[in-house]
C-alpha cells in the first residue's frame, strides 16, 4: 500500500448516487451526494470526482473501489461489486459496534436487517415492488400537493392531529388526500398521516431487536420519521452521523478489508 491510499465506496441508488472515501486507517475523507438521474454511469464518475476533491485525492491514489446499489454493475471503475444487503450492514456495524436491527428507507425500496453482536448477519428482509413506504411515495404525494420535498418534514413536525389513510397504495392514497383537502383538513396533518404511512409499512415487515438503526436518504431529510419510529416502537433509534451514505461506507470498508487480504491481487467478486 503505497503512502496516501484511499478506499472507495460507491452506492449507486435508482434516485441517488453516493461515494464515500476512506483513508488506510478507515476514517471517512471524502463524501458526495449526487442525483443518479438517467445516468448511473455518468452520475457514479461526477460523485467520485467530488468526493475525492474533498478528500485532497487523486484517482492514483485509489487502492481499491467497491460498487454497491441499484446500479452498481454500472459503475464501471469498480474493481468488485457487493450487495446493498451487505453494505448496509457494515456501515452500520461500523458506527454501532453491537447486536442490531437496520431500518433502510430508499428511493424504490425498504429493508430491515439483522446483525448479531459481532456484525454478522442474522437476516434480512426487502420490499422493493411497492412504492409505499419508500421515498417514491413521499416525492408523488409532495408533486400531488404542490409542496416542495424539503418542506414536508418541517411540516409535519408541526402537526395538531393526523390524517389516518386507510390505503396504503400509492394511488388510491392520492385520492384520500385529495378528499381530505376538499373537506378542509390542514396540510400539517396530512403530511403527517403520509409520514405515518412510510413508517408504519416498513414496521410491518418485520420485528425489530433492542437496538434499532435508520439510514437512508429519506431518513437523512426526514428526522420526523425517526421521531415516529421511536413513538411506535416505544425505545431510542440511532441514527449514524451519514445515513445516507451508510451503504458507500460499507462498501469502502469492504475495498479497504479486500485488500488486506489478497494484498493488492485482483480483485474476485463475491456479491
Amino acid at each position: 500500500m503505497s503512502p496516501g491510499s484511499v478506499f472507495v465506496g460507491i452506492d449507486v441508488g435508482s434516485s441517488r448516487t453516493k461515494v464515500a472515501v476512506l483513508d488506510d486507517r478507515g476514517e471517512l475523507v471524502g463524501r458526495s451526494v449526487q442525483p443518479s438521474g438517467t445516468d448511473f454511469a455518468g452520475a457514479a464518475e461526477s460523485c467520485l470526482e467530488s468526493a475525492l476533491s474533498m478528500a485532497n485525492a487523486t484517482r492514483a491514489n485509489i487502492a481499491r473501489t467497491i460498487s454497491t446499489g441499484y446500479g452498481r454493475k454500472n459503475a464501471s471503475l469498480a474493481n468488485d461489486v457487493r450487495t446493498e444487503i451487505a453494505c448496509h450492514g457494515a456501515g452500520c456495524y461500523r458506527s454501532f459496534s453491537t447486536a442490531i436491527s437496520i431500518i433502510d428507507i430508499g428511493g424504490q425500496d425498504n429493508k430491515i436487517i439483522k446483525l448479531d453482536d459481532g456484525g454478522k448477519r442474522l437476516s434480512f428482509k426487502m420490499k422493493r415492488k411497492c412504492a409505499a413506504g419508500t421515498g417514491a411515495f413521499l416525492e408523488e404525494m409532495s408533486l400531488r400537493l404542490y409542496i416542495p420535498l424539503e418542506e414536508m418534514n418541517d411540516l409535519a413536525s408541526h402537526a395538531t392531529d393526523m390524517l389516518k389513510l386507510g390505503s396504503y397504495c400509492t394511488v388510491f392514497t392520492a385520492t384520500e388526500v385529495l378528499e381530505s383537502i376538499r373537506h378542509g383538513r390542514k396540510v400539517e396533518d396530512i403530511i403527517k398521516g403520509l409520514f405515518y404511512s412510510v413508517i408504519k409499512r416498513v414496521l410491518e415487515m418485520d420485528s425489530l431487536t433492542e437496538n434499532v438503526v435508520m439510514t437512508g436518504g429519506v431518513v437523512a431529510h426526514n428526522p420526523y420519521l425517526v421521531r415516529m419510529a421511536e413513538e411506535l416502537i416505544g425505545r431510542k433509534v440511532l441514527v449514524a452521523q451519514y445515513p445516507q451514505l451508510t451503504g458507500a461506507i460499507g462498501a469502502a470498508l469492504f475495498a479497504l478489508r479486500d485488500y488486506g487480504e489478497d494484498g493488492g491481487a485482483g480483485a474476485v467478486s463475491r456479491e
